[in-house]
């Protein structure tokens, strides 16, 4: 048996938790996920992880922020007038909104979870939710295909 090499199909069952137990993510064994390693359908870091393995291994990799959903970065939290929803929608703390930002001179529609909203302004997070967390990832390998 060879081990997976850049650019095999593999096909991998796996669960991705957080430090807490949760569950954010799964391909059942049931159902396992086929992949081109280097396509890019999942975390780049796992795709890594996956190179070297033989069919019927299963490893445990912590993924760490930076090469996951990234840092929290505080600057992404920002108060807006309240007066931007107006008419559209009325914001509570949770909601998740789609919201348009300003970055290099265009205008892009971004996610961004609502903190706080008061009267006069509303507190919205753009950070990715899972930004700032370690990913564990339990991989197991099943096939390695062409």
């Amino acid at each position: 048996m060879r081990p997976v090499q850049l650019f095999d199909v593999v096909s991998v069952s796996y669960t991705a938790t957080l430090p807490s137990g949760e569950v954010i993510e799964s391909a059942p064994a049931e159902k396992p996920l086929t992949l081109a390693i280097g396509s890019g359908r999942i975390l780049k870091a796992v795709e890594a992880s996956l190179l070297g393995m033989e069919a019927g291994q299963t490893k445990t990799v912590h993924i760490q922020p930076e090469d996951a959903f990234g840092p929290y970065l505080q600057t992404l939290v920002q108060e807006v007038p309240r007066t931007a929803f107006a008419g559209r929608v009325d914001p509570r703390p949770g909601m998740l909104l789609s919201l348009a930002m300003e970055k290099d001179g265009a205008t892009h529609q971004v996610p961004a979870t609502v903190l706080a909203a008061g009267n006069e302004t509303v507190t919205v997070d753009y950070n990715h939710p899972l930004a700032g967390r370690v990913i564990t990832y339990t991989v197991t390998l099943h096939a390695i295909g062409n």
